[in-house]
C-alpha cells in the first residue's frame, strides 16, 4: 500500500500548515478577547479576527475543502483527511475554512437532496460563509439514540407544514446568524418505522420557533461555536416547498448526512490528540518532581508511548475508512465508519486525560486548552450516535459475517 499523499494533497497541506502557524494560532487569544467584547457573544462568526482568517483562507483556496464535487474543493475523503487533521489542532481552524459542523453536514444535505430553489436560497450563502445553520434532530423527551423515536410532528396543512415539538443540544442554534435550521420530525406515525420521519427547512425568524436556552457541556457554554440550544416549536408553519426530498425520507437523509460527519469528527480529533501529546511532552520536560524531570518518570513515558501508538492506530483506521468511502461508497464503508466512531473519541479522551494528568492542576484550568478539549471530545461519544449503538450494530454485522463464513459457499 502507498501511504504517500498525492501532489495536490501535499500542496494544500503545506499551505494549510503555514496558514495555521502564521495566522490561526496567533489569532486564538485575539479571538477570545474580541468575543468577550461582543454585544452578543453567541454571534461568534462576526468576530473581526475570524473574518480576517476567513478572508485569508479564501484567498489561499483553503475554503469548503470538506465538500466533494463542483460545489466544494473537489477533494476525495482520502485527500481531505490529513487537512482535517491539521484543523483539529485549533478550535478556530474549521470555521476559518468554512469546514465547521453543523454547517458542513447541512451543506452536504442540501447539495445532495435539496431542490434548485433550496440550493439557491440556503446552500449558496452557506457555501459563501454569509450565514450559519443548525441541524435539529435530538429531543429531550425521547431516547434520541434511536432516531426513529423522534416525536416532533410535521403535519401537512394545505400548502404548508405545521411543526410542533421540542429539540435540544442543537449545535450552533444560539447564534443569531444561524438563519436556517434543518428539522427532523415525524410526518406519518403509521408508516413503516424508518419511513415515518421527514426533514424540513425552517428559517430562524419563523413565528412559533422559540430558542429557550443554551446548554452547557461540563460547565462550558461553547460560545465560540454558537452554543447548543434547547428549542421549542409552537405551530411553526413553513411552505410545503421547504420539505427536503420526499415525505418519509428523513431517516435515510440523516444516515447519509452522518456518515461524512462522523469521519470528519474523527479526522479533526486526531489533530487534537497530536496537540495534546505536544503539550504533554513540553510540560513534562519542563517540570521537576522528586529530584528529576517528569519526563524521566516511567509512568509518564508510558503515557507518551501509549499515546503515540494509539494515534498511529487511529490514523491508519481513519485513512482506510476514507479510502473505502472513496472507492466503494459510504454504504460499503459502513463497518469502518462505525469502527472509527467507536474508537476515536474514547482513544483521544484517554490521551487528553493523560495530558491533563501531566499538567497537574493546571490541566484542569482555563490556562491550558486541555480541559475544554476534554469536554468537547467527551461529547463526541454521544454526537452522531452513542458508543453503545454503534457497538451493537457493529457486533450484529460481525455475527452475521461469521455465521455466513461458517456456512461456507453453497
Amino acid at each position: 500500500m502507498d501511504f504517500a499523499h498525492d501532489a495536490r494533497t501535499e500542496e494544500l497541506r503545506a499551505d494549510l500548515l503555514d496558514f495555521m502557524t502564521s495566522y490561526v494560532e496567533p489569532a486564538e487569544p485575539v479571538f477570545d478577547e474580541q468575543l468577550a467584547a461582543q454585544p452578543d457573544p453567541w454571534a461568534w462568526d462576526t468576530v473581526p479576527v475570524l473574518q480576517e482568517l476567513r478572508a485569508e483562507a479564501r484567498s489561499r483556496g483553503l475554503w469548503n475543502l470538506f465538500l466533494p464535487g463542483e460545489a466544494g474543493a473537489g477533494l476525495t475523503n482520502l485527500q481531505y483527511a490529513p487537512l482535517a487533521e491539521l484543523t483539529g489542532r485549533s478550535h478556530l481552524a474549521p470555521a476559518a475554512l468554512n469546514c465547521a459542523a453543523p454547517d458542513t453536514g447541512n451543506m452536504e444535505v442540501l447539495a445532495q437532496f435539496g431542490t434548485e430553489v433550496q440550493k439557491k436560497e440556503w446552500l449558496e450563502p452557506l457555501l459563501d460563509g454569509r450565514i450559519r445553520s443548525s441541524f435539529a434532530m435530538t429531543e429531550p423527551d425521547v431516547a434520541s439514540s434511536d432516531a426513529t423515536n423522534i416525536a416532533t410532528r410535521i403535519e401537512r396543512d394545505g400548502d404548508s407544514y405545521v411543526i410542533n415539538g421540542r429539540k435540544w443540544w442543537i449545535t450552533g442554534a444560539m447564534n443569531p446568524n444561524a438563519t436556517i435550521l434543518i428539522v427532523m420530525g415525524k410526518t406519518d406515525p403509521d408508516a413503516e418505522r424508518h419511513r415515518q420521519q421527514s426533514m424540513i427547512l425552517v428559517p430562524r425568524d419563523t413565528p412559533g420557533l422559540e430558542v429557550k436556552r443554551g446548554m452547557e457541556v461540563f460547565g462550558y457554554d461553547d460560545h465560540d461555536h454558537g452554543g447548543h440550544a434547547e428549542l421549542a416549536f409552537h405551530d411553526v408553519r413553513v411552505p410545503v416547498a421547504n420539505l427536503i426530498g420526499e415525505e418519509g425520507a428523513g431517516f435515510a437523509i440523516a444516515q447519509a448526512r452522518l456518515g461524512p460527519g462522523r469521519i470528519h469528527h474523527c479526522m479533526r480529533s486526531i489533530g487534537l490528540a497530536e496537540k495534546a501529546v505536544e503539550l504533554m511532552c513540553e510540560r513534562v520536560e519542563g517540570r521537576v518532581a522528586f529530584g528529576r524531570p517528569l519526563a524521566e518518570q516511567g509512568v509518564v513515558r508510558d503515557w507518551i508511548a501509549e499515546s503515540r501508538v494509539r494515534i498511529e492506530q487511529l490514523r491508519l483506521l481513519v485513512l482506510k475508512t476514507a479510502w473505502l468511502m472513496d472507492t466503494v461508497g459510504n454504504k460499503g464503508a459502513h463497518t469502518e465508519i462505525q469502527a472509527i466512531k467507536i474508537a476515536t473519541p474514547a482513544t483521544v479522551q484517554w490521551i487528553l486525560d493523560k495530558a491533563i494528568q501531566a499538567h497537574g492542576a493546571g490541566g484542569l484550568s482555563q490556562d491550558f486548552p486541555l480541559a475544554r478539549a476534554y469536554a468537547g471530545i467527551r461529547t463526541l461519544r454521544f454526537a452522531d450516535g452513542p458508543d453503545e449503538v454503534h457497538k451493537n450494530a457493529l457486533a450484529r454485522a460481525e455475527l452475521r459475517r461469521q455465521a455466513a463464513r461458517r456456512e461456507g459457499p453453497r
